[in-house]
């Protein structure tokens, strides 16, 4: 019994044979010439050690042919008749061979496509229906090969006047506008937006056009993420609600942060974290020499250790309160740069912690800037947070008094140091998808099937990816020469309750219900950027500078030493940060 590789061979073996055979004897009857056996004999050789040569095959497979299969085939015969013309020339006419030698070629890629076309088409019934946003090269590849799923391509949509009312591959492609009136009513199964070096914004226009009229809505990564040698459909995702929030900074300075970070000894402080691990990511991208990766939890540091392939990473298990182990790793590793991410940054859960909270993130924050400047530290850069800002909370208020001294004690310090320690705190709004952060939380009560719930429906809040905002942070650290607090912009806030509809939207599940819970402890309506109006502008439009706010260090420093002893430790935080309007929404 034959294998089916074996029969496929012998298959294609004798098409070949018959479709020569075919296609000589009836260039003979039109040339009214005697059928001669050996020209016939000799050109099927020739033509079937090519095909076994070159293809490594009597023949590519028909089930997967495409226009580069009937090519690749073409080129080979016309090859393989440049081959034998000078064995026949002057035996038979030269207008003979070409005659035969096209005839094949048609009769062959004919036998071909309709083998193509009605097998695999006959191989999955089209039962789901399709529109590809783009029809560029993504989007051509995309049609074909949806050509053998359950999807039927219905139109191609693109923004290029010279594409639209054309048709490739007998697929129309309209504009925004056409298909919107075609559909009327009508709902497909899927949208696909096959632009991957559309920015985020054009992406949520589409949406906002178009998402009414589909089930679903999928993109293609974006261009550095799409992974060469797999298929352009495997590699399709949902269209997330980050996709839709995101931002990307127009000014970002890839050059500057290259050269800030190049070659340099970076401790992360918090490497473990939503923030921290992803500035680590960034470090290894622009090429730090080496990182120090500082965190207390055992996991959290397992993770990002195992992530970071390319860049020499050394995992420090320690916490920033004890100065003691900090000052050992300090001089051990003499780190260049120091970006402390390590703080409890959770609102409630600071509210009901509010000692353990002063302790890492006031003295945490203190001992890593003043072993910073004492170890010569070039610069340090501290990871703050619009809650900072006029703060109705504990966790604001601690980060706030790490900014006044993150702001003075590089103002005071520096002078007295030989080299001197710039230090610059950087101040954002909310991270899409980090632990803890609602979007997690959201995503976890719509697979639970609800209710979604959310404090206020007037809460807003900002946003940025991730990645974008530890760039920025970068970008900002590059540029400091101390003593700045610097504001990334966030565009503008967004209500908490337009997020969770929209995550429904984005999920099939409308029938979900959101429930207002009531604004948690420490929880304000609407956070801000800003202490006072700056006019303190950077070289890039994403950076901006806070008014700097003089605190006499000496007496910052007996301030949190009281604070920490503090039988009242509200009243002490108050007095410390005047704007500090308690909140506790019990």
């Amino acid at each position: 019994m034959l294998n089916g590789s074996v029969d496929k061979r012998i298959l294609n073996f004798l098409v070949i044979i018959l479709l020569s055979v075919i296609t000589f004897w009836w260039t003979f009857f039109i040339y009214h010439l005697p059928f001669e056996f050996e020209v016939v004999a000799s050109v099927i050789v020739i033509r079937m050690l090519a095909s076994r040569l070159i293809l490594r095959d009597y023949s590519l497979s028909w089930s997967k042919a495409s226009q580069k299969t009937f090519l690749i085939k073409s080129v080979v015969y016309i090859a393989a008749f440049f081959v034998y013309l000078p064995i026949f020339y002057g035996k038979v006419r030269f207008s003979f061979l070409v005659s035969e030698l096209f005839l094949y070629l048609f009769s062959i890629n004919f036998l071909m496509y309709a083998y193509y076309y009605f097998i695999n088409k006959s191989k999955v019934k089209k039962t789901k229906s399709v529109v590809i946003y783009g029809a560029g090269k993504a989007g051509i590849k995309l049609e074909s090969e949806f050509s053998n799923s359950a999807y039927k391509i219905e139109y191609f949509v693109d923004d290029d006047k010279v594409l639209q009312n054309r048709s490739i591959d007998s697929v129309k492609v309209l504009s925004k506008q056409k298909l919107r009136e075609i559909m009327g009513e009508r709902k497909y199964d899927l949208l696909v937006i096959a632009m991957p070096s559309a920015p985020k914004e054009r992406i949520k226009e589409i949406y906002d056009n178009l998402s009414e009229y589909f089930k679903t809505i999928q993109v293609l990564p974006s261009i550095d993420e799409i992974l060469t040698g797999k298929s352009l459909a495997t590699q399709l995702k949902d269209l997330s609600v980050e996709d839709l929030l995101a931002r990307h900074p127009k000014d970002l300075d890839k050059e500057k942060i290259a050269s800030f970070i190049e070659n340099k000894t970076i401790l992360v402080t918090g490497a473990g974290g939503s923030i921290g691990s992803e500035i680590c990511r960034q470090c290894e991208k622009y090429g730090a020499k080496k990182l120090i990766l500082l965190d207390h939890s055992e996991y959290n540091l397992y993770a990002i250790l195992e992530e970071l392939k390319d860049v020499d990473a050394v995992p420090v298990m320690q916490s920033i309160v004890n100065k003691e182990q900090l000052q050992k790793t300090f001089q051990n590793y003499k780190p260049q740069i120091v970006i402390h991410a390590a703080a409890y940054k959770h609102v409630p859960l600071v509210e009901y912690n509010m000692q353990e909270a002063i302790i890492n993130n006031i003295m945490g924050t203190k001992n890593v800037i003043d072993v910073s400047i004492e170890n010569d530290v070039e610069k340090f850069v501290m990871i703050s947070t619009d809650k900072a800002v006029r703060p109705t909370n504990v966790m604001g208020t601690t980060k706030r008094i790490c900014e006044l001294y993150a702001q003075n004690a590089g103002i005071s310090l520096e002078n007295s140091n030989g080299k001197g320690t710039d230090i610059v705190a950087v101040r954002f709004g909310n991270v899409l998808g980090s632990s803890g952060s609602v979007i997690p939380k959201f995503k976890k009560q719509i697979e639970e099937g609800g209710p979604i719930t959310v404090t206020h429906p007037d809460i807003t809040r900002y946003f940025m990816l991730i990645p974008e905002a530890c760039e920025l942070v970068l970008q900002a650290g590059a540029i400091g020469s101390g003593g700045e607090i610097f504001i990334l912009d966030m565009g503008e806030p967004i209500k908490i309750v337009d997020l969770a509809k929209k995550m429904l939207e984005l999920s099939g599940r409308n029938d979900i219900e959101i429930v207002f819970s009531g604004l948690r402890p420490g929880e304000k309506l609407y956070e801000e950027l800003l202490i006072d109006e700056s006019d303190a502008k950077t070289e890039y439009e994403s950076i901006t500078v806070a008014k700097a706010t003089a605190y006499d260090l000496e007496k910052l420093n007996k301030d949190i030493e009281e604070l920490l002893i503090s039988s009242d430790k509200l009243v002490k935080l108050k007095e410390i940060v005047p704007e500090f309007n308690h909140q506790m929404n019990l």
